[in-house]
């Protein structure tokens, strides 16, 4: 009688041992990534500092070159408007590095050790993280494409849908690769250096500030190696409809699968790097 009723439990439990797993990883992600949320949004000056300085750059560069690069190589587009969707990115750039400079900040003191001792998973703390600076980086990013009707532009559901999925794959993937740098640092002073050698030259080699049918033949090749070219140019084609193809000749369904791939490169390289170093407090 015990046997059977041993046996019979056996279903019973599976689903139970399925939930304690989602209850492993989940409940701890979410934890880290309401944190991230927190956690930024009590820093007001931070959030406006954010979105103010790519609205000024983008407003003093794009009127300040204005009609002087009007060209067949950017369809006679006024630089504002070109320089809009490359804007929108430096906003969802500079979220995701400050979101994930606070993974140093939580070695430096103590909290990061304090999770890594924890039954937590190293891929929920990942998950976590990745997922909250996505988050902010992915919201600032929505916030500054409300500026768009202001240019004139007009976009219907398809377009809303084809934006608001790139800005996400692009925050999810720059998070990534932020988490990736940011791990086996011990100072912000050295995520800044890097971030400014590698980081910035990728948003620059993107197309947001020249057209990529203007450039040279060696800068082509860099700008069309550049995951977060077929981001930029798939979010430039959905704002201004310039077509079915984005400028580097591909579609739009394309380029995003490019970039899907490329988020979950970094997602991968961010979880291989949490899993193979041990990180200490500094």
């Amino acid at each position: 009688m015990s046997t059977l009723s041993t046996t019979a439990s056996y279903p019973q439990r599976a689903p139970m041992r399925r939930f304690a797993a989602y209850t492993d990883l989940l409940l701890p992600a979410y934890s880290l990534w309401l944190r991230e949320i927190i956690r930024f949004y009590r820093m007001r000056s931070r959030v406006v500092g954010v979105i103010i300085s790519p609205v000024l750059f983008w407003l003093v560069l794009g009127s300040g070159f204005g009609s002087s690069l009007r060209s067949s190589g950017n369809g006679g587009q006024h630089y504002l408007e070109y320089f809009f969707p490359g804007a929108l990115i430096m906003i969802v750039l500079f979220t995701s590095i400050f979101a994930m400079m606070s993974l140093i900040e939580d070695r430096r003191e103590g909290f990061l050790l304090s999770v890594l001792v924890s039954p937590a998973s190293r891929s929920a703390i990942v998950l976590g993280k990745v997922l909250g600076g996505a988050t902010l980086a992915f919201l600032q990013g929505l916030i500054f494409l409300v500026f768009a009707p202001l240019i004139g532009v007009r976009m219907g559901l398809a377009q809303i849908g084809i934006s608001v999925l790139a800005i996400f794959l692009i925050s999810f993937s720059l998070t990534a690769l932020g988490f990736t740098i940011a791990w086996r640092l011990d100072s912000t002073q050295a995520f800044h250096a890097i971030i400014n050698l590698f980081l910035i030259p990728l948003w620059l080699l993107s197309g947001a500030l020249f057209p990529i049918s203007g450039a040279s033949g060696w800068i082509r090749a860099l700008v069309l190696a550049n995951p977060l070219t077929y981001g930029v140019e798939a979010l430039r084609t959905a704002l201004f409809a310039t077509g079915d193809a984005t400028s580097t000749g591909l579609s739009v369904p394309l380029s995003l699968v490019i970039l899907a791939a490329f988020s979950l490169l970094m997602f991968v390289a961010a979880l291989l790097m949490a899993s193979r170093r041990r990180t200490l407090p500094a």
